[in-house]
């Protein structure tokens, strides 16, 4: 005997529609009242839907967090190739001013840093969902450098460090970020890099 499954309905579907409104709510509370304050019946309430919709697409605020993050933060198009370990840098560097500067990020991002150093758990999502696939991008440039000789493999990690630390440092500190700045940069991460 065969038995035909029934098309899921009802809590069973996810609308696309809910998602994004619950995701928008997410990001707006977490601009305005930062991660550790952050509550799931005003998410709620700001998308127009009931907690439970929020908890079965996430099982915590942690997760719908992480993954509203990961939106924001995973590049969506193919890592920079202009031929040239220079000119792959310069685009990287500029594809991180531009993710820093985001206003939501920029609002996010060094509450998270704080919260993710008293939570390891947070700590270590972060990591995996929103720095690791930023990392791989990234790291596909650098490794077409290498391979064509202009980049040792050792100097891999240190390159991608570059590319956003002293950025997100300035940024934090209230100092000002440029194209004139990004160039000096990558001239010195490729000069240090290539020598």
């Amino acid at each position: 005997m065969t038995t035909s499954r029934r098309t899921p309905t009802g809590a069973a579907v996810f609308s696309p529609a809910v998602t994004d409104a619950i995701t928008t709510a997410a990001i707006d509370e977490l601009v305005e009242s930062g991660y550790a304050r952050l509550a799931m019946d005003r998410v709620a309430r700001r998308a127009g839907v009931g907690k439970s919709a929020i908890y079965r697409r996430w099982p915590s605020k942690q997760h719908m967090v992480v993954d509203v993050l990961a939106l924001l933060s995973i590049p969506t198009g193919p890592a920079p190739d202009t031929g040239a370990l220079r000119g792959d840098v310069r685009a990287l560097m500029q594809s991180c001013f531009d993710w820093l500067t985001d206003p939501r990020i920029r609002a996010v991002l060094p509450d998270l840093v704080a919260e993710s150093g008293r939570n390891p758990v947070l700590a270590e999502a972060v990591a995996h969902h929103v720095t690791r696939p930023r990392l791989i991008w990234a790291r596909t440039a650098l490794d077409r450098a290498r391979d064509r000789g202009e980049l040792a493999a050792d100097d891999i990690d240190l390159v991608l460090d570059l590319l956003i630390a002293p950025v997100f440092w300035r940024l934090t500190h209230g100092r000002p970020v440029d194209d004139r700045y990004l160039d000096r940069l990558t001239d010195l991460t490729t000069g240090v890099a290539a020598t």
